[in-house]
């Protein structure tokens, strides 16, 4: 089936092998860039500040001394609405990222924007 001959894709006048490693390396790239982003959101009133990380998992929470004047449950809602916020803004930094890095229309953008658009991007705030 095979002769004797061994095979070595650089023999060949392929393009491929040298465009599958610049795709890998810029998606590399973007692996890095996007475990980076962070998002931080302010309350209207700027007593609650809420930092999230690449995962939108809650990484800082700042809080005014003022708040100390609000009751207890108005400001959990307070934050949990500065939380969603910060996470439509982790969303569109993501997309930006993306965007620079692989282009938003190729399958790799696509498939990161989608996953964070799905998991975190549907908020209401």
């Amino acid at each position: 089936m095979f002769d004797d001959r061994e095979f070595d894709s650089r023999d060949r006048d392929d393009p491929w092998p040298a465009g599958f490693e610049e795709r890998a390396t810029r998606e590399r790239e973007l692996s890095a860039r996007l475990a980076q982003v962070r998002a931080t959101a302010d309350s209207d009133d700027n007593l609650v500040a809420v930092t999230v990380g690449s995962s939108g998992d809650l990484i800082d929470l700042e809080l005014d001394e003022r708040i100390r004047d609000r009751p207890a449950a108005e400001t959990a809602r307070e934050i949990l609405k500065t939380l969603r916020a910060a996470r439509v803004t982790l969303v569109a930094a993501i997309t930006s990222v993306t965007e620079e890095s692989v282009g938003a229309d190729s399958p790799t953008g696509q498939a990161i924007i989608a996953a964070y658009s799905g998991r975190l991007g549907d908020l209401d705030v």
